[in-house]
């Protein structure tokens, strides 16, 4: 038993060290994340056994046209969602995240989550897939708000006494067209991808692996369970938890980045 958690932990600190050389010698790096990396921050997968869809279905509380119908409704999941998301702070992947970006590791953050939680870790850039739900917009007069001024509103009204709607992509809303071009770009031209908390498999963000692959990047992957990308594109795969890999990633690199080799 001791022997067999030995060879495992040399396993784990081998490809511990194979990524962060990688991210050494990368230069230009990106991170794709998705709901996975904010679980250990207490935002259930919306997706997972009890998560917000199985108790709102969406068609009826997550779609564009549900809100313009009935915004009061859809408030009612909303105000769910903003309790849960609201109290979650950065866990230590996020942290890990914005550290890699200020040793100049790491270029972009590309994620599909709404919760704000890069960039409380530190992270600078970051491109959203999907918006953010620390704002809220008036689809009537375009008028905006942070989300923090009209905390206790329920629903939220702008002055024009309209509900407020938060700057988040509905069903049936276009990812935004910047975001979505820019992650294109940067996926084109990368040498190394982290994927982290996600399967990719909804579009369009599920092209930017493959965009990234093609073009020669490496691909690091940190899930707790195996992925379609596990045995078609990945390079190295670490399972487990991110707020515990990413950490392990970070002091390597910087272990390397000084001229100190790893024990």
């Amino acid at each position: 038993m001791a022997e067999d958690l030995l060879k495992r932990h040399s396993a784990i600190q081998g490809l511990t060290e194979a990524a962060a050389d990688i991210l050494i010698r990368s230069q230009a790096t990106l991170a794709l994340t998705g709901a996975g990396i904010s679980v250990e921050s207490g935002i259930p997968d919306f997706r997972s056994a009890g998560g917000l869809w199985s108790r709102y279905d969406p068609a009826e509380y997550a779609t564009i046209d549900a809100f313009r119908a009935n915004p009061e409704k859809v408030w009612q999941m909303l105000m769910e969602m903003d309790a849960i998301v609201g109290q979650a702070k950065p866990n230590q992947a996020h942290l890990a995240l914005g550290e890699l970006e200020a040793m100049r590791l790491l270029d972009c953050v590309i994620t599909q989550n709404i919760d704000n939680l890069h960039q409380a870790g530190g992270s600078k850039n970051v491109i959203e897939y999907h918006g953010n739900s620390s704002t809220l917009s008036c689809l009537w007069c375009g008028k905006t708000y942070k989300a923090e001024e009209k905390r206790g509103e329920t629903p939220p009204r702008c002055t024009c006494r309209n509900i407020l709607k938060p700057d988040v992509v509905f069903f049936g809303e276009a990812i935004p067209e910047k975001a979505m071009r820019r992650s294109f770009d940067l996926a084109s031209s990368a040498q190394a991808l982290l994927i982290i908390g996600t399967s990719a498999v909804v579009s369009p963000v599920n092209t930017i692996p493959s965009i990234a692959k093609r073009n020669g990047a490496k691909i690091i992957e940190v899930n707790k369970e195996r992925t379609h990308l596990t045995d078609t594109l990945t390079d190295i795969f670490l399972q487990g938890n991110a707020g515990e890999i990413m950490p392990r990633i970070v002091a390597a690199a910087k272990k390397k980045k000084e001229g100190v080799t790893s024990s």
